[in-house]
């Protein structure tokens, strides 16, 4: 008999040493666990897929919700620098010792009487967070989707209300080789009947499609709910209510007030179960945090963070970059999966950087920082190279950040960008406080 893990560290070992081969996509596998488990939710769920702004999305909701005084449960993926991240519960990070006997749950089940079901990684994590949330006396459960939706493991719950955020090319292997195809995946975390938010302004037809071919009730941006706002304030309409004078969400960047939208319109669908007060609106949207979002952490240089890594994320944080104003230097330090559309990531915000500091990460689904380096030569000369930009490799995020935070003057600006696994090497020991080298000595 197999001696079970008793650390976290452990049960994540174990279920990344399950690796099944030849595993059929389907959830099936993970939903007869859950029946093994009994796993049910007695409260409202909120699902939230999309390619870029789900975490926002779910930050929003949850500090709404605990703002109206609701226990709220949330569930993203993935983390930055501890597993923990991914499950908060009335806004904390949950414990690595919470999370055992949940862990434990699962593989009883998953191996009942002899009948064994192999799992993935995500699959046996996510079935032991949702557990833990499930056992936690919760107001509202916000899950974010890890890959598309329709066979994504968060999907063997049926969501009360589903949000579709901003869709994009991402992930193509899985998920299709264009949006309308990506849409169709997203999707399917829709229920007949039940309110679907989609706050991608311009949806794919797919999603519009689906919703109507099962009855969804589907809430489309422009049409069910707008906002509309100067540079100090914003206003909301939906259905059946109105925000007027909102500040801005305090997660930075245009896009954000896309996915604050989303936010509202799913409290005002839900609000015969999970009503809220304009205070808590005002008050949540104030208060949110989230790292790694267009986070600007004050100092000398500046630096920003932000898990930007697809064309439409770079996009969006390329003109966040713009609309900050001057600095005499912009170094970045960037790090990528080797599955990327790197090519136009690098060609958007080119322009805008001096200096570059490629780092390898420590996954073998990374890209190395040589390879990033001769992509970013690549690109470089095809825009005609006429504008000096400097770039060096660095063994990890943080010996990266160093390079940069040396070779930087207090006025400039350092970005660190692209996968999770380059801003979380440098979140490794906390937020870092940049002090320019010849203003302390």
């Amino acid at each position: 008999m197999q001696i079970k893990p008793h650390t976290l560290e452990g049960w994540l070992r174990h279920c990344e040493q399950l690796h099944p081969h030849n595993i059929d996509m389907g959830l099936d596998r993970v939903s007869e666990v859950a029946r093994r488990m009994a796993l049910r939710f007695e409260c409202p769920v909120i699902t939230v897929a999309g390619t870029n702004g789900k975490g926002s999305t779910c930050a929003m909701l949850e500090a709404v919700a605990q703002q109206s005084g609701y226990r709220t449960g949330v569930y993203t993926s993935p983390h930055l620098v501890h597993f923990e991240e991914r499950c908060r519960v009335h806004g904390e990070s949950v414990s690595a010792s919470d999370l055992i006997a949940h862990f434990d749950a699962v593989e009883c089940a998953r191996t009942q009487n002899g009948n064994e079901i192999s799992l993935t990684y995500f699959e046996f994590t996510t079935l032991a967070i949702l557990r833990l949330m499930s056992h936690s006396l919760l107001d509202v459960a916000i899950l974010e989707v890890g890959l598309g939706g329709r066979l994504d493991a968060t999907n063997i719950i049926d969501a009360d209300c589903a949000i579709i955020t901003s869709i994009d090319i991402d992930h193509i292997e899985y998920l299709g080789p264009d949006r309308e195809s990506i849409g169709r995946e997203k999707a399917g975390i829709m229920r007949t009947g039940r309110p679907v938010i989609v706050s991608d302004p311009v949806a794919p037809q797919s999603v519009v499609d689906h919703a109507r071919e099962i009855g969804a009730d589907l809430w489309s941006f422009g049409r069910d709910f707008n906002f509309s706002g100067d540079k100090q304030q914003w206003n909301w309409a939906g259905r059946g209510r109105r925000y007027a004078g909102l500040a801005y969400p305090s997660l930075r960047g245009a896009n954000q007030l896309v996915n604050a939208s989303g936010v509202l319109a799913a409290l005002e669908a839900l609000r015969d179960r999970l009503p809220v007060t304009a205070q808590a609106v005002r008050n949540g949207l104030a208060l949110v945090e989230l790292p790694g979002r267009f986070q600007i952490v004050p100092g000398q240089p500046t630096l920003v963070l932000d898990v930007a890594h697809n064309p439409h994320s770079v996009a969006a944080l390329t003109a966040n970059l713009d609309a900050m104003g001057f600095f005499p230097t912009t170094h970045a330090v960037f790090g990528a999966m080797a599955d990327k559309d790197l090519a136009p990531m690098l060609a958007k915000v080119g322009p805008l950087v001096d200096r570059w500091y490629f780092t390898n990460l420590p996954t073998p689904r990374a890209e190395s920082a040589a390879t990033l380096q001769q992509k970013w030569n690549a690109v470089h000369m095809v825009a005609g190279g006429r504008r000096e930009v400097t770039s060096t490799l660095h063994a990890d995020p943080m010996r990266a950040l160093q390079a940069a935070v040396a070779a930087a003057d207090p006025a400039d600006r350092i970005v660190v960008f692209g996968s999770f696994y380059t801003v979380g090497g440098v979140l490794i020991n906390g937020t870092p406080r940049l002090h320019a080298k010849h203003l302390g000595a």
